[in-house]
């Protein structure tokens, strides 16, 4: 029977493994489990059994998984870039090869589960009024959906000969406390009024709040139905550009503004260079998602993009 994981701390994982402990999922996560913990991470940890490795440079030393039952592997490179080769082969020797070398270890050391974050990005974007499944397998977008994929596929094959249990879960865009990337520099331009209002479109963006992921990863960890799965997670509710861009103006105290600026003005901003037109486009691509399979688990989220006011600091 599957567990009823409320966020709080969690007892039924014993001797764990967690790489990407200092992230913004991963500091989550930590704070969630209630077991013998040891992370995996480019510098020592005081509070935690540490096991120092820097997947740019460092090979994994053997004894790192010696005594684990479960990994959760959230380390890897997120932001995608379009810099050239150089930046390719960091991505694929950190998102890839990183990856396979400890899930390798896994097995060798008797590792029973593995937990793969992953990003929806590794199923290809959706259309306009579409949202995708993990069964509508696209291409992969950009270098750290690519790379993400191809993680994914070499994951579940290892799993599939070896025995050990792989679960792969796709993350849709995090919100949360002390969020960071694009996210962060919106609400930061909405707070201080130099971010103008979107148009409203109809586009629709699937989002989940870091609580609501944690308790997803820790849910299929539990399940054995998950074993040699990939899960999408989203809260349920996409949202528009412009509804994203309302919510956190409530967040920050500012009244919603009834007038938009044309989209024809943000293509011209887009213009002005290859990084705001990169920004622009991911603000308002569709990205919508389901994450029915999840919910068949028992997954239901808790919040919303409307406790906005308290996801950012």
């Amino acid at each position: 029977m599957i567990s009823k994981l409320y966020f709080g701390r969690v007892n039924k994982l014993n001797n764990i493994l967690i790489t990407g402990s200092t992230g913004f999922i991963g500091r989550r996560l930590v704070k969630a489990i209630d077991s013998n913990i040891r992370i995996l991470s480019r510098n020592d940890q005081s509070i935690l059994e540490t096991i120092v490795c820097d997947f740019e440079k460092d090979s994994i030393p053997d004894n790192a998984l010696k005594d684990i039952d479960t990994v959760f592997h959230l380390a890897g490179i997120a932001h995608d870039t379009s810099k050239g080769n150089k930046v390719s082969s960091l991505y694929q020797k950190v998102n890839v090869n990183a990856t396979i070398d400890l899930a390798e270890l896994a097995i060798r050391s008797g590792v029973k589960s593995f937990i793969f974050v992953s990003s929806v990005k590794a199923g290809g974007s959706s259309a306009l009024g579409q949202c995708l499944c993990e069964k509508n397998q696209g291409e992969p977008e950009g270098i750290y959906g690519k790379t993400k994929r191809e993680a994914e596929l070499k994951l579940l094959k290892l799993g599939k000969e070896s025995g050990m249990n792989v679960t792969v879960i796709r993350s849709s865009l995090v919100y949360g406390p002390e969020v960071k990337g694009n996210l962060k520099l919106l609400f930061s331009g909405i707070n201080k009024g130099w971010f103008p209002p979107l148009p409203k479109t109809n586009n629709k963006k699937s989002m989940i709040h870091v609580d609501d992921l944690v308790r997803a990863i820790l849910l299929i960890a539990e399940d054995s139905r998950a074993n040699g799965e990939v899960f999408i997670a989203t809260d349920g509710s996409p949202y528009s550009s412009s509804e994203i861009y309302d919510l956190m103006s409530l967040a920050a105290g500012k009244p919603i503004k009834k007038w938009r600026v044309p989209k024809l003005f943000f293509n011209m901003v887009a213009s002005l260079s290859p990084g705001i037109k990169y920004k622009l486009d991911k603000l308002m691509s569709n990205d919508c998602y389901s994450s029915e399979k999840l919910e068949k688990l028992g997954f239901k989220s808790k919040k919303t993009l409307k406790e906005m006011n308290e996801t950012i600091f």
